[in-house]
């Protein structure tokens, strides 16, 4: 919406002081163009908003401006709520609206505290990019066309249509009725009835639409029971199979980067660890385990020791003979 745009437009120079166009174009998500149209808005309502030209220059506000421009909209409302529990405003499509709340709470702070307060937030970070293994953080990315009216159809009550390409199948359009929005580990979900139970992948929906007829589904939810119940209800569907592994706890978070479920965890005489499991199937099993090479051993099922040592004698076999 253009009036919140604006309002984070003021706040972002308030804050921060003279910026460019093209800073405040990537802070606010929106084009260079835009940029220049707002700030032609706010100085014809009598913003103070000036251009410093230059190598330096860009776009600021005139000392001592302040203005009461504070109040939360219903989105940067549900973005810090949904923050509270984790990283749900970034897999949900609220993390502009989480920036823009958060520069809001920063302008209502006295003076005082202001200084303080982002002193101290320069002491904490939180959710890097890398971990310590270099490795690079991958959140599933859904469209935001299409994360509005999901997100929207969830909190109306109102049936939704979506675009979904599942594994193995050309994209399909679908009619359902959403219960809820979950997220684990950086992916999100949708819970929702289609004459059953079903669960959506968000990063699968293509495209949706929101619909103006009302949900069948009951007032009120709780969304933890019914991902547990989900959960337990996938596990035991399918050809999964449970592994025991013995492993170097240095490479546990790459091993449940690639496992359904952890049904039991604990620690071996060694320092090691003895993890129960669940994979896709026995190939995907043995693709994960492979991953680790020395640094973990498959104990159980024996079908999978099998292939692992099959699939180890193959390469030792490749590499024995001269290139």
């Amino acid at each position: 919406m253009r009036a919140d745009r604006l309002v984070s437009l003021v706040l972002l120079l308030r804050q921060r002081g003279r910026l460019t166009a093209n800073t405040l174009a990537r802070e606010l998500e929106v084009s260079t163009r835009t940029v220049l149209r707002d700030i032609e808005v706010l100085s014809a309502a009598g913003v103070p908003v000036y251009a410093e030209r230059g190598r330096h220059g860009g776009f600021a506000l005139l000392p001592g401006f302040r203005t009461e421009l504070t109040g939360l909209n219903h989105d940067e409302t549900l973005a810090l709520l949904t923050a509270r529990s984790g990283r749900g405003e970034q897999v949900f499509g609220l993390r502009p609206a989480l920036a823009s709340a958060i520069r809001k709470v920063v302008d209502a702070l006295p003076e005082g505290h202001l200084a303080s307060a982002s002193d101290a937030a320069r002491r904490f970070l939180v959710d890097p990019e890398t971990d310590l293994l270099s490795r690079r953080l991958v959140t599933e990315e859904v469209a935001d066309t299409a994360m509005i009216e999901v997100r929207r159809a969830v909190l109306a009550g109102h049936k939704l249509r979506i675009h979904y390409a599942a594994t193995d199948q050309a994209p399909q359009w679908r009619t359902v009725d959403p219960i809820g929005l979950v997220t684990v580990r950086d992916r999100g979900y949708l819970l929702a009835t289609r004459s059953e139970d079903r669960t959506y992948r968000l990063s699968r929906v293509l495209a949706a639409e929101e619909l103006p007829e009302a949900a069948q589904r009951p007032d009120r939810v709780d969304l933890d029971r019914v991902w547990r119940e989900r959960s337990a209800q996938f596990l035991s569907d399918g050809d999964h199979i449970t592994v025991l592994v013995r492993m170097d706890p240095v490479r546990r978070e790459e091993l449940l980067d690639t496992t359904l479920a952890v049904r039991a965890e604990e620690p071996d005489a060694d320092g090691w660890l003895r993890l129960e499991v669940t994979f896709q199937d026995l190939r995907h099993a043995e693709w994960a385990l492979w991953q680790l090479g020395t640094d973990a051993e498959a104990l159980a099922p024996q079908s999978l020791r099998t292939s692992l040592r099959n699939r180890a004698a193959a390469i030792a076999a490749r590499y024995e003979e001269a290139p």
